[in-house]
């Protein structure tokens, strides 16, 4: 693998590219957009984005261990191992900026993967995150000990699953352990202090999201010294889904100025 491209299978899915930007040299000259899924979601819930946002951005989404084609695979249930994997299947990424984007569990996943790529010398450019609450604040929540049906339940009221899916208990079968890892996962992250980010922070947001409070949303300005702006949408904890096309005008805007310029050519 050229030290230009970033790692592809399994962690890393690319949806579309365009004539003239498949190669890795046309890719290093575009701002890369890591996507990571919420809890129980996979990396083609970000196919939409993907589409909205490609060729400008070379945008990638994560698929996480114990799904879909990964399902024969151990779920990982703690966010500082599931960040240090994902930002080892990364690779290098040639010098070029990243940013990321995450909703819900993959917001607290993005904060964590931002800390250690700023960590190692990469140049991260802007953190998303959506629907979720900052690392620094908690809640006491218990949802991955309820038993299967309990679980369900919660997915099924927050919205975001096809009903269809739900209604299929040899899908639901499969789903069930990345489901409670997940959740498990982001039920039990706990914030370790440490100095604040230096990328720009952007906050995505439902006003009728139970899983976020309008403070806590709010409180995500503490780990940044750059930036910050919070954008509320009318909506529960999958807002996004009805608000995409603002959504990813507004990231598109944010990251157009870090783009690097194409170097000229004869």
């Amino acid at each position: 693998m050229k030290s230009s491209q970033v790692a592809q299978e399994p962690w890393i899915r690319r949806f579309l590219s365009s004539p003239g930007a498949t190669s890795a040299p046309a890719r290093a000259q575009r701002t890369l957009l890591v996507c990571l899924p919420h809890a129980g979601g996979s990396a083609s819930f970000f196919f939409p984005v993907s589409r909205a946002l490609s060729p400008a951005l070379d945008v990638v989404a994560v698929q996480y261990p114990g799904r879909q084609d990964r399902r024969h695979e151990t779920p990982v249930d703690d966010i500082p191992e599931l960040a240090r994997q994902v930002a080892d299947a990364l690779g290098p990424v040639d010098g070029r900026p990243v940013a990321l984007f995450g909703h819900s569990l993959g917001a607290s996943l993005g904060f964590e993967i931002a800390r250690l790529l700023q960590a190692r010398g990469t140049d991260v450019c802007h953190l998303f995150a959506s629907g979720r609450r900052a690392p620094s604040r908690s809640r006491d929540e218990r949802v991955h000990l309820r038993d299967d049906e309990g679980l369900l339940a919660e997915v099924r009221e927050l919205s975001g699953t096809d009903p269809r899916i739900l209604g299929d208990p040899e899908v639901v079968r499969m789903a069930l352990p990345a489901l409670r890892a997940d959740y498990r996962a982001a039920e039990t992250y706990r914030y370790v202090p440490g100095p604040p980010l230096t990328c720009p922070i952007t906050v995505f947001t439902g006003d009728n999201d139970p899983k976020v409070s309008a403070d806590e949303a709010g409180a995500w300005s503490a780990h940044t010294s750059a930036e910050f702006d919070l954008r509320t949408y009318p909506g529960g904890h999958f807002f996004l889904t009805d608000h995409q096309a603002d959504m990813t005008r507004i990231i598109r805007e944010r990251l157009a100025p870090v783009a690097p310029q194409s170097s000229s050519s004869a």
